[in-house]
């Protein structure tokens, strides 16, 4: 597979990246409601990186459709960085997907249990290694919403170019830890 041209959008990179190393993706989506699998699924060929997704804005979809444990969301309420955590592991198992990315936050216009519009929790997980990014987007429901996938997109970009997949490995993550 030749790689995307530089200035491809962050989708095709990621796609590209991933189906270079024969791995694959799901998201828990919570305030972007889809629109993570979407963005993704948009580039030509986009099946052979992204198993699938879950939307879970209701509170109780997280853990219905995510796994998310219900003492998770008791304690520290459906937009934190454990429910982040919880979202991109839950949803990682559940697709069988290499990559899990769990999506969490406001976009506005009103604060919901303290957290200000724009606050946005994104959670990375390879099994190995979860990561959570705390994030604070500027903008309107819907700039909010934009941002969180572009900076989801490019943060799971980063953790792929971290660890390349060595030479003459390109057909797979068993022996690949990201």
């Amino acid at each position: 597979m030749s790689r995307p041209p530089a200035d491809a959008s962050p989708a095709a990179r990621l796609h590209a990246g991933l189906l270079a190393r024969g791995e694959t993706v799901a998201a828990a989506e919570s305030l972007t409601a889809g629109l993570f699998c979407a963005t993704l699924a948009s580039v030509p060929g986009a099946s052979a990186s992204l198993r699938g997704g879950a939307v879970v804005y209701a509170t109780d979809l997280k853990t219905a459709l995510a796994g998310v444990p219900a003492d998770v969301l008791a304690e520290h309420g459906p937009v934190s960085e454990r429910t982040a955590a919880a979202l991109a592991e839950g949803i990682r198992v559940r697709c069988s997907a290499t990559w899990g990315v769990g999506l969490t936050g406001v976009a506005g216009p009103d604060a919901v249990d303290g957290h200000a519009p724009g606050r946005v929790y994104l959670g990375l997980s390879d099994g190995l290694l979860t990561v959570v990014h705390e994030l604070d987007l500027p903008g309107d429901r819907a700039q909010v919403r934009a941002g969180a996938v572009d900076t989801a997109l490019l943060r799971l970009l980063d953790r792929l170019d971290e660890h390349p997949v060595p030479a003459g490995n390109q057909s797979g993550s068993a022996g690949v830890t990201p």
